[in-house]
């Protein structure tokens, strides 16, 4: 139903642009996989592309602003992960941003080498 100023859509309706038209219709990055925790700098200078879109433009600013992992620049970008993840992957084959993997999960030593050491205080 159109309104006053003739529009046929209202603020239920979502986002004008499909998200798949935001990604070129793809659904995966080309390059490396990026993982939730992955930490994201704009590289510097920050400056951003002509031609860049907005949504890519926007998650440059975030990036801009402070380091952060992916699941943070998903949620500040008010996007899909799959969608920001395709997104970040344009920025950073266009040298605009760095990707740093998460650290591994250090491996926990074996018991017996726990025991001695709790053993070694108590004689201590």
């Amino acid at each position: 139903m159109a309104d006053e100023e003739g529009r046929w859509y209202d603020a239920e309706a979502g986002p004008l642009v499909r998200l798949y038209a935001v990604t070129s219709g793809r659904a995966r990055t080309g390059g490396e996989h990026l993982d939730l925790m992955t930490v994201i700098h704009a590289a510097p200078p920050v400056v951003p592309a002509p031609g860049l879109s907005p949504e890519r433009a926007s998650i440059l600013r975030l990036c801009a602003r402070r380091p952060s992992p992916v699941a943070d620049i998903a949620s500040d970008s008010h996007l899909p992960l799959a969608v920001v993840r395709v997104l970040l992957g344009d920025l950073l084959q266009a040298g605009l941003i760095r990707a740093t993997p998460p650290v591994p999960v250090a491996q926990l030593p074996d018991a017996r080498i726990l025991r001695r050491v709790i053993d070694g205080l108590r004689d201590l």
